[in-house]
């Protein structure tokens, strides 16, 4: 077989980098290489790479338009980031300008492009950004201390949980560890490690004027992160402890804590062992739940493994989106009658129209899901990342990658969508966005999504993700293993993967079966294989591998109809369109002039046919069908029951992630269905 000169030069690049790297991976997004109570574990970055299909072509619009333009903006004078490491360093004057927690963004943004780093090797990437780290470390005060936000604005240090300090906290440690995993230089991890050590001193004794801090918690995964990669115990230490302070406290009147940010609000009414439904701020739980995800996978304690189960079964179960969105409300109560804010509410209830579901919610969403992938080795969890990943995570970015959504419903309708205030649901993607914590969440889950394409097995390698790729890797036992796969997924659901290099002895491939997927079929060397296969689960498929060996999935690609639970008033008789992991939509753009979303039904008989369209939102399958208009309008908010009347036209529906990308937009998911 024959490959193109940039998958020659991409099977080259990865096999140096993998003999880099003798036995297991200590440099991988998540470094749980020596995490004894993990059942998969995590290939190191840059092993493997997409060469050609649908996130191939993602990658190529980060590495050239995503990370680039949101450098231009986060250095510049519009998003004021490193504006305000400079004046802290004393290298420019002026004020602090922009959110309490914009110094996380902008460590967030140095993560996604060292991940790009990782695989073009580009070193003006490197260059730029050693010299941001020089910048950050004279920032830095000369106990550890580091928030420009305090600091330029003469504020006593964690005297406040509104001001963000674990959340930045959280975000440099991250940043820090993955520079340090990528270019072997201790600069960066120099100073989170300065940084963890003050923290440590100030919260390890406990003092109880502290006993409620915490808020947005990325400092437990950020303090994780740094003990799988320094060593040292006081980390691991002080992360749980930041775990056992949830839900220990009474919720009383407090001068840290705003009543806005009380009780099931930051998830403090019930520890975490107790939990048993997800509650509060959507980004600040997930976080949270991700975080003792983390610790759990390094103590294997079971009641915090039970209790995350439980979570992860309340929120995939009860009160995700179908697009693996999360966070149903912008303002609204608990269960417990807490008021919340970007949060989940009760069970079922699942808003369209009103349905917050900020971007980071959903992203974090896939990321715990993804830990407890490695966690559990369960192929559901996969399911969730993948979920989130084609629908409610890249529908916070432009096809052209330089406009975002903060809030992402799955129903707009103009009339409605204009009243609102918020700079954080527009009815277009914004070019910049004050609180800019999604986008660059955002650019460096597509800048990294290879990195979750495989695990490794006790002994052999799981398939988590589905797109063009080569992967150059050790197993655990320390031996090679070289594979390349071919697919036009998500677009086409026939996957190729064929073996490169593999060890002599028997070994074993873990191919996920989506859990829409029933009727997949698995075939090795053009063989339909005996093996269990279930859409949901893993299929296994262990035998003495050879090079030139060939696996073929053919997954079914139908469009279905999904249809909610019962109890989900918002959905009953309306269906949503999907065709693989893809959730479509219905948008005015494509409809007559001034059509009202809510005015499109949709016909049981109605035959749905997927066209792949290449020259089309940058390439994409669409769902052609007929749909029906409703001609009798009224502006009454109750009117009698009369025969409608309909005008049939022929339109398609867009994956969800694509739309508002053709200007001002009316746009619905659900679509009222008449059975016939």
């Amino acid at each position: 077989m024959k490959y193109s000169v940039k998958v020659q030069l991409i099977l080259l690049l990865a096999v140096a980098m993998s003999t880099l790297v003798a036995n297991g991976q200590t440099k991988g997004i998540i470094n749980n290489k020596e995490s004894k109570f993990v059942k998969l574990k995590s290939i190191n970055i840059g092993d493997c790479q997409w060469t050609e299909g649908f996130w191939a072509d993602k990658f190529k619009v980060a590495e050239e338009v995503m990370v680039p333009h949101m450098g231009t903006l986060l250095t510049g004078d519009v998003g004021h980031a490193l504006n305000n490491f400079k004046i802290a360093a004393g290298l420019k004057d002026g004020k602090h300008k922009g959110m309490h927690w914009h110094d996380g963004d902008f460590y967030k943004w140095m993560e996604a492009s060292m991940y790009i780093y990782a695989q073009n090797k580009d070193k003006k990437i490197l260059d730029e950004i050693d010299g941001y780290i020089d910048i950050i470390g004279k920032a830095q005060l000369e106990n550890g201390y580091l928030q420009t936000a305090i600091t330029l604005n003469n504020r006593k240090p964690f005297s406040e949980i509104r001001f963000h300090e674990m959340y930045n906290s959280g975000h440099l440690y991250i940043s820090a560890c993955i520079h340090h995993r990528i270019t072997g230089d201790d600069k960066f991890l120099n100073i989170a490690i300065k940084h963890a050590n003050n923290l440590y001193k100030t919260f390890q004794p406990q003092p109880k004027e502290l006993s409620r801090f915490g808020f947005n918690q990325v400092q437990i995964m950020g303090l994780v992160e740094l003990y799988r990669t320094t060593k040292d115990n006081r980390y691991l230490e002080l992360a749980e402890i930041f775990i056992n302070m949830r839900g220990k406290s009474k919720v009383v009147d407090d001068p840290s804590v705003r009543v806005k940010m009380m009780g099931d609000m930051t998830q403090e009414r019930v520890p975490i062992r107790k939990e048993t439904e997800a509650v509060g701020h959507a980004v600040l739980a997930l976080y949270f739940y991700a975080g003792a995800a983390d610790v759990a996978a390094e103590t294997g304690e079971q009641a915090l493994i039970d209790a995350l189960d439980r979570l992860w079964e309340n929120v995939t179960d009860k009160k995700m989106y179908v697009t693996g969105a999360v966070g149903q409300t912008h303002h609204g109560s608990s269960s417990r009658v807490d008021m919340v804010h970007e949060a989940f509410i009760n069970e079922y209830m699942m808003p369209n129209s009103t349905a917050y579901n900020e971007t980071c919610a959903n992203l974090c969403n896939a990321m715990f899901s993804y830990r407890m992938l490695s966690l559990k080795g369960e192929s559901k969890h996969a399911d969730i990342v993948e979920k989130v990943l084609f629908n409610s995570g890249l529908s916070g970015i432009s096809i052209e990658g330089k406009d975002y959504f903060y809030a992402n419903p799955l129903r707009v309708n103009l009339n409605t969508r204009k009243q609102k205030k918020d700079r954080t649901e527009t009815e277009v993607r914004q070019p910049y966005i004050s609180c800019f914590c999604c986008p660059p969440n955002l650019v460096r889950t597509i800048a990294k999504t290879s990195g979750w394409a495989y695990s490794l097995a006790p002994n052999g390698i799981a398939v988590n993700l589905y797109g063009g790729n080569v992967l150059n890797t050790n197993l655990l036992d320390g031996s090679k293993i070289s594979l390349e796969q071919e697919t036009k997924y998500p677009w086409e659901g026939k996957v190729k993967i064929t073996l490169k290099k593999a060890k002599r002895s028997a070994f074993e491939i873990l191919l996920r079966i989506p859990s829409w997927a029933d009727g997949t079929q698995i075939f090795v060397n053009s063989e339909k294989i005996n093996t269990s296969v279930v859409p949901g689960e893993f299929a296994s498929v262990s035998r003495k591998w050879k090079k030139g060996d060939v696996i073929t999935i053919d997954m079914p690609m139908e469009v279905k109809y999904v249809q909610g639970h019962p109890r989900i008033e918002e959905v009953r008789n309306q269906v949503a369109v999907q065709r693989g992991p893809v959730v479509y939509c219905v948008e005015t753009a494509d409809l007559p002039e001034d059509t009202k979303i809510l005015d499109v039904y949709l016909p049981s008989t109605s035959e749905l046919n997927a066209v792949y369209k290449p020259d089309f939102l940058g390439g994409l399958t669409t769902i052609d069908a007929d749909v029906l208009l409703r001609k009798d309008k009224s502006s009454k908010m109750y009117r009698s029951v009369d025969k409608p009347t309909w005008e049939k036209v022929s339109t398609q529906f867009v994956p969800y992630y694509a739309w508002s990308n053709r200007g001002k937009s009316e746009m619905s998911v659900w679509v009222p269905i008449i059975w016939e």
